[in-house]
């Protein structure tokens, strides 16, 4: 291979790459299943305004919007005979927008998979497959690019034909890329090690992993092929976290903050080009950018051009400091926390929820828990009630909020308007299922799940929604986190607590737990946690309770000794069940960072009795 300005400028430094071009055109209103390549000739001045987004937001590297340009993919919509046409063209608009902006950048000609299995288990042979890429990197080299870049392929053999097609017409530096799952491996079942191995056979000089997942799953992929690249330069491109479907939309939630931090972490352990794939946008590349010149020497960066300023101009968002909820001090201060929570009505009528929350006061209670629409089932809105329990009884309110029964913008707005009226506890849960209630046919939303909802709030604590755009004024929530020591899969439940933890999380409270030993065995798998565990306490009122909940409510386990410890106790049960209660509450203050107390039908005097254990 010849002298390569491309490799020439790998070598002295990371290189930034740009973001998506697919989530700018659906934002820009082109619909799902239209041909995005070939709006290179129908609209080029379309994607020329978006490459021109993410060199003002510093990209050194951009794609040529061709991932699907060959004659496979362009066959769906009637456009196989354009292939060389739309590659050209391709590759024309994106030089057209480097020469605009007057930055020193590469144009890297873009070649997805053929979007058809290879034979045995397809019908498409390796002929065919490498004469249609061979077309595709003709029309490419026509047009002028700087190099090839092979992405979100999942196929050893198929990247493997590529790279022999392209090859056959040019010695142009090679990135090969392969797409993985959340269990790190390809959709063939390869490994990342084994992936790094096989690509470093071939005549490329770049290899990597884009697309398919988020930046911490390709973070650990990163870690496993450095070891196994044989001294080849590694391209990370994730997507902006894992996409939620709603209807026809595709939503992605990784802020620009959160992919920035995982660049910087890629590039410490050795990654050269970063970049980002589905769902990231010129804003996501623009905070990279700031990353990526910490690596950059300081003589090669004086030799590139200045990145030109957001293209946005916004007024500086007025800070004002919110008086930390009562929640949030005894957080701050390592208080033990005591809860309650109450269930919004059935109806409109909250008097007897607020006789119930005054009676809670009197017995020292300082914070609430509301529901948001437990087991599935129509009750009051949780906002509403929050407010009004709140305005009759003066406490601090913690509102459980699920992404059950709100789309992304619903979620948002109605975040936005619980900041507004004073309540800033959250709870962020996923919710119970319609099909768990009385509305079984009722569709649920779930854009996003309690994780993502935990990376939203925190987003509006920095200023900026779920796409990355101002809100203005930075809310202050204070979030926190459901966990289900009865899961069926105790280690999956830990790492997606320690993923709530990464996200924002300030504590986690727990389903009603009667076994703390059971607990702590479930707990020790997660370590040490940065974060309190406020432990949920229900208590029993007679032994068909205590065999409903351990038989036929999910997340509830009752052990042996406590049913039959209720059964033995025949009449005098509810007393043998506060008497349990309030055992375990004064063995939880030793333990754990607080407890959640949760009455059962609605008998608010139970609870109370139950606190008299603190005294």
């Amino acid at each position: 291979m010849g002298v390569s300005p491309f490799l020439d400028r790998l070598g002295e430094g990371p290189l930034l790459c740009d973001g998506a071009m697919g989530t700018m055109l659906y934002a820009r209103g082109m619909p799902l299943d239209a041909c995005f390549d070939v709006l290179n000739t129908s609209n080029p001045t379309l994607v020329q305004s978006i490459h021109a987004e993410y060199l003002s937001a510093g990209a050194d590297l951009i794609e040529t919007n061709t991932f699907g340009a060959n004659r496979f993919k362009l066959a769906v919509h009637g456009l196989e005979s354009r292939v060389r046409e739309i590659n050209v063209r391709g590759v024309k608009v994106a030089r057209e927008a480097r020469e605009s902006s007057g930055r020193d950048v590469f144009v890297l000609g873009s070649v997805g998979p053929l979007g058809k299995y290879l034979a045995p288990l397809g019908a498409i042979t390796a002929v065919e497959a490498r004469a249609a890429f061979r077309d595709q990197a003709e029309g490419l080299l026509e047009g002028g690019v700087d190099a090839f870049i092979l992405e979100t392929f999942s196929d050893l053999e198929e990247i493997r034909l590529a790279v022999e097609a392209v090859r056959g017409v040019t010695d142009l530096p090679i990135t090969a890329q392969m797409a993985f799952t959340e269990e790190g491996l390809t959709f063939t079942g390869r490994t990342a090690a084994l992936v790094a191995r096989a690509l470093r056979g071939l005549p490329v000089q770049v290899i990597g992993a884009n697309c398919s997942v988020g930046s911490s799953v390709l973070y650990d992929i990163l870690e496993q092929m450095l070891p196994e690249a044989g001294g080849l330069p590694i391209s990370i491109q994730p997507n902006a976290g894992l996409p939620s479907r709603a209807g026809e939309r595709l939503i992605y939630l990784s802020s620009p903050v959160y992919m920035a931090e995982y660049a910087l972490k890629m590039l410490e352990a050795g990654a050269r080009i970063v970049g980002g794939c589905c769902g990231t946008t010129p804003d996501h590349i623009r905070a990279m950018r700031a990353v990526v010149d910490r690596h950059v020497p300081k003589e090669v960066r004086a030799r590139r051009v200045a990145v030109a300023p957001p293209v946005r101009e916004e007024a500086p968002a007025l800070r004002t400091a919110a008086p930390p909820t009562t929640l949030a001090r005894k957080l701050e201060a390592g208080e033990f926390i005591v809860t309650v929570e109450l269930d919004p009505p059935r109806g409109h009528n909250i008097e007897k929820l607020v006789q119930g929350a005054k009676l809670l006061k009197e017995r020292g209670v300082e914070i609430l828990d509301i529901n948001d629409g437990s087991l599935g089932r129509v009750r009051m809105s949780v906002l509403p009630t929050a407010i009004l329990v709140r305005e009759a009884t003066g406490l601090d309110i913690n509102m459980h909020f699920t992404c059950r029964d709100r789309n992304l913008m619903g979620i948002q707005a109605d975040l936005l308007g619980a900041h507004a009226v004073g309540i800033r506890n959250i709870l962020a849960i996923k919710g119970d299922p319609p099909r768990a209630g009385d509305y079984v046919n009722t569709t649920a939303i779930f854009d996003v799940n309690a994780i993502g909802l935990v990376r939203i709030i925190r987003g509006m604590n920095e200023g900026r929604d779920a796409t990355g755009n101002p809100i203005g004024e930075p809310t202050s929530f204070t979030v926190g986190v459901g966990l289900n020591p009865a899961a069926e899969d105790p280690d999956r439940e830990i790492q997606r607590l320690l993923r709530k933890v990464e996200a924002g999380a300030r504590w986690a409270q727990t389903q009603p737990v009667y076994d703390l030993g059971a607990f702590d065995r479930f707990l020790s798998r997660a370590g040490k946690l940065p974060i309190p565990i406020i432990v949920g306490i229900l208590p029993l009122h007679s032994y068909r309770h205590a065999e409903f909940l351990h038989n036929e409510v999910p997340g509830i386990q009752i052990p042996e000794p406590a049913r039959a410890r209720m059964r033995e106790a025949g009449e005098r049960a509810l007393h043998a069940g506060v008497e349990m209660a309030q055992e375990l509450l004064r063995e939880v203050r030793r333990r754990y960072g607080g407890a959640y107390l949760m009455p059962s039908f609605g008998r608010f005097e139970v609870v109370a009795e139950v606190l008299d254990a603190l005294r």
